[in-house]
């Protein structure tokens, strides 16, 4: 392992991620930059659960894809223990696919059959969230060591930081854009009714609720038709 190459790539990294526009930008880069910055990995991927579903959020090839939907059905796997934070462990490694796996009986051999030699799976989180996990996997037995897993440990840590700033102003900007719709939805009810602001408010909420439509939805087609819409 080069570490000086690593540590300038995970630099340039780091920069790359804080200038994605969007939270699924920065979702493919840090699947991207696996595939750059360990070595032996082929492919990888993002999953989050949702229960016992999982999400994917973002890979850079079919083969991650399929371990997901794998991981799924069998309800076992490195990546679906990882997205669960299970017992406090962040990193699960299967060296060698071809192996017997006692941990993962089911998930191994199967995985073996989609052409994954080995693979990895780390925690993406901070001590305030749980973002989902980063999934490594190289089509050759025995590519991924101690080495890899420090490397990858090192690159889904750095990637953990930069995916939850990224949501966390992606919300901000959600927030901010949500309170500027319904601010302009209660002007134009003010104007044409002749009504105060709480008055106003109070009218999109009430019709939010009656008819089970979110609040900023309700607020979007007032400002469409300068109106509440009537019930479908």
């Amino acid at each position: 392992m080069d570490w000086q190459r690593f540590a300038q790539g995970i630099a340039a990294m780091a920069h790359d991620l804080l200038e994605q526009e969007s939270v699924a930008g920065t979702l493919e880069r840090i699947a991207a930059s696996a595939t750059e910055l360990v070595e032996g990995c082929d492919a990888a991927g993002i999953l989050i659960l949702r229960g016992d579903t999982v999400q994917t959020l973002a890979v850079t090839g079919p083969l991650a894809e399929e371990s997901h939907r794998l991981q799924e059905r069998l309800k076992e796997g490195p990546c679906f223990d990882a997205a669960r934070r299970r017992d406090g462990e962040r990193v699960f490694r299967i060296a060698d696919m071809t192996g017997i796996q006692q941990r993962w009986p089911a998930f191994a051999p199967q995985a073996a059959d989609l052409g994954i030699g080995s693979m990895m799976g780390f925690l993406l989180g901070t001590d305030a969230e749980n973002l989902g996990a980063l999934n490594l996997y190289s089509r050759l037995p025995g590519r991924f060591t101690e080495t890899s897993e420090t490397a990858g440990w090192v690159l889904a840590s750095h990637a953990a930081v930069a995916l939850s700033s990224a949501r966390h102003h992606a919300q901000m900007a959600e927030a901010v854009a949500t309170r500027h719709v319904i601010g302009e939805a209660m002007g134009i009810l003010m104007a044409r009714r002749s009504i105060v602001e709480n008055e106003a408010f109070n009218m999109l909420r009430r019709h939010s609720q009656d008819h089970n439509v979110k609040l900023r939805e309700v607020a979007r087609q007032v400002t469409e038709i300068g109106t509440l819409p009537r019930p479908a």
